[in-house]
């Protein structure tokens, strides 16, 4: 008895926060620097920074395939690869192995995950925009769904709380539907995008900008203390970033935790289940296994932070029953891993455009230009709901463009070390609907090689996106000719399905009522006080821009309620 009430002890934390990618890392920041202390469980391998960007440094002759995915990587990495070249030699060591990780595809759902120290966080676009007002309000207004039970006001501080810490380059515009930030400076538009934007205000009245970026044009003190740098405008994030200059939890919320001396961590622990106690009604802590030893151990915690992303935090509150919760933790409502939501990408226009011989580029900018959404926003109306957004941008022809093109000898090799003319394009990001038949479950007999239920995907997008992708390709294809660009070509993929965007989200929705949501106005569990759920899941509608920088914002509001709480002993 004495040995198991020390081992319990030794397993006893303030706060135990799953996952430490993109929320864990910043749920763990924000608890450690509040005085609690803080177990962080990461189901994959350790990574360090900057020590572990393997090809970070690399020139493109010295990566082994030069940026090809090889019919291993290829097998090992399927989901990955039907995004493009993430199952590369560059980036596909970061990413999960999905053969030894797989899951059941009712309906084509790409999953792509990053099970490592920091997540999909060492890995996302970096584009940084706030959901604005009628974000917020939409569902309610249009019947769709359910209503937000926050609005944009109750936000508006924490968003700029996270800006601040997180390094946001941007040009503020005084736009309703896409609202200022704290930023610093802005990157520069190159000049075919300068004049790009000059056309659009011109004859559609519609704004364009830079793209606003978790990249430090301008590091501040706050971020030189954590060993963070000014982006070098090298565009090989994908890699890694040993300068600290794009955000990640591995290069910033997880240091800043650290500073405090109140963070552990354990790698290569899968959380298989919260455990709960009926007769406090709480959850008391959880039962993890080890991904190499198959050990199962279990740790205690005043509250839990659920941030192992929309999938598996759905998963796992599906994984934890009891006699009060049979189908699932804090699954009352029947919610929970419902409503699976994303953004859809895949369709655009390319073009050339004439003229600006004598402009370059400076640098390699990791930033694209951004078209806010126009559709459905003021006097605009469309037979779909909702609208959409664009990045991309303009760039100069390379060395490159020599492998496909006629000629041989000095003269053709001359002429390649010159740039070639400019081209354009850009890609939208629409909004996808809630639905409640848009789901991920548990698979009741087949299970992983850790004995825990595999996920089963069944959701696809609906009548709504489809009209809107093609209004997408077709509006990129008339501003690209309002501009004067030639050799205009519309895209829409047919392959793309839910999960490409990698902004999966909506499994566990916030609400104003139990019966139909299952998280509160402080991403509490309705049923389960002391748990919070912060990542992707929490999602009551998923608005046309990149969603990380909400997430953070909700996790910082609600680790700043939960504290509170738990010192007036609420919880």
């Amino acid at each position: 008895m004495y040995l198991n009430i020390k081992a319990t002890k030794n397993n006893t934390f303030d706060a135990i926060v799953v996952g430490s990618g993109m929320t864990g890392g910043f749920a763990a920041k924000e608890l450690t620097e509040k005085g609690l202390n803080v177990l962080m469980i990461e189901r994959g391998r350790e990574i360090k920074h900057p020590q572990d960007y393997d090809t970070a440094m690399k020139q493109p002759w010295e990566v082994e395939h030069r940026g090809k995915v090889t019919a291993h990587s290829a097998e090992e990495l399927w989901a990955n690869k039907r995004f493009g070249n993430l199952a590369n030699d560059e980036s596909g060591p970061f990413f999960t192995n999905d053969k030894d990780n797989p899951y059941i595809e009712k309906r084509p759902f790409d999953w792509i995950r990053a099970y490592h120290t920091g997540g999909k966080s060492m890995h996302w676009g970096r584009q940084s925009y706030r959901f604005n007002k009628e974000d917020f309000e939409a569902n309610a207004k249009e019947g769709i769904g359910i209503d937000w039970p926050i609005r944009y006001d109750d936000l508006a501080p924490w968003y700029t709380y996270v800006e601040k810490f997180v390094g946001v380059s941007g040009q503020k515009e005084g736009l309703d539907v896409l609202p200022d930030g704290h930023f610093l400076p802005a990157m520069p538009l190159f000049a075919p995008e300068v004049h790009f934007k000059k056309m659009m205000l011109e004859k559609f009245n519609r704004p364009v900008t830079v793209g606003r970026v978790a990249n430090l044009s301008q590091p501040q003190e706050w971020h030189t203390k954590l060993g963070r740098a000014s982006c070098q405008y090298r565009n090989k994030c994908v890699r890694g970033c040993p300068y600290g200059a794009y955000y990640s939890s591995l290069s910033g919320a997880i240091p800043a935790a650290n500073l405090t001396k109140r963070l552990s961590m354990l790698h290569d622990t899968i959380v298989a289940e919260i455990l709960y106690d009926e007769q406090k009604q709480r959850a008391t802590g959880v039962r993890v296994i080890n991904q190499k030893t198959n050990q199962v151990e279990e740790y205690f915690a005043k509250i839990i932070f659920l941030n192992a992303g929309a999938m598996n935090t759905a998963a796992l509150m599906l994984n934890s029953k009891s006699n009060r919760f049979q189908n699932g933790l804090g699954n009352d409502s029947d919610q929970v891993g419902r409503n699976i939501m994303d953004h859809h990408l895949g369709v655009g226009a390319t073009a050339t455009v004439e003229g600006f011989l004598d402009e370059y580029v400076y640098g390699q900018r990791p930033n694209a230009l951004y078209i806010p959404r126009f559709r459905n926003w003021g006097n605009d109306k469309q037979s779909y709901l909702r609208g959409f957004g664009y990045q991309g941008g303009a760039s100069r022809e390379g060395w490159s463009r020599g492998v496909n093109a006629d000629g041989f000898g000095s003269d053709f090799k001359q002429s390649l070390t010159k740039p070639g003319q400019w081209t354009i394009g850009f890609g939208g990001f629409g909004e996808v609907l809630p639905n409640p038949e848009n789901r991920m479950y548990l698979d009741p007999t087949r299970k992983d090689k850790w004995g825990v239920p595999m996920i089963v995907f069944d959701a696809a997008f609906g009548e709504n996106e489809i009209a809107m992708r093609k209004d997408i390709m077709n509006s990129a294809m008339e501003m690209m000719d309002a501009a004067g660009f030639k050799n205009i070509a519309g895209y829409n993929r047919p392959e793309v399905h839910l999960g490409l965007g990698i902004h999966e989200m909506g499994t566990a929705r916030m609400g104003r009522d139990a019966k139909t949501s299952v998280l509160n106005a402080f991403n509490q569990v309705h049923s389960v006080k002391n748990v919070f759920v912060t990542d992707g899941a929490a999602m009551t509608s998923s608005s046309c821009v990149n969603p990380s920088i909400t997430y953070m914002a909700l996790t910082a509001r609600a680790a700043d309620y939960a504290v509170k709480a738990l010192k007036k002993r609420e919880l």
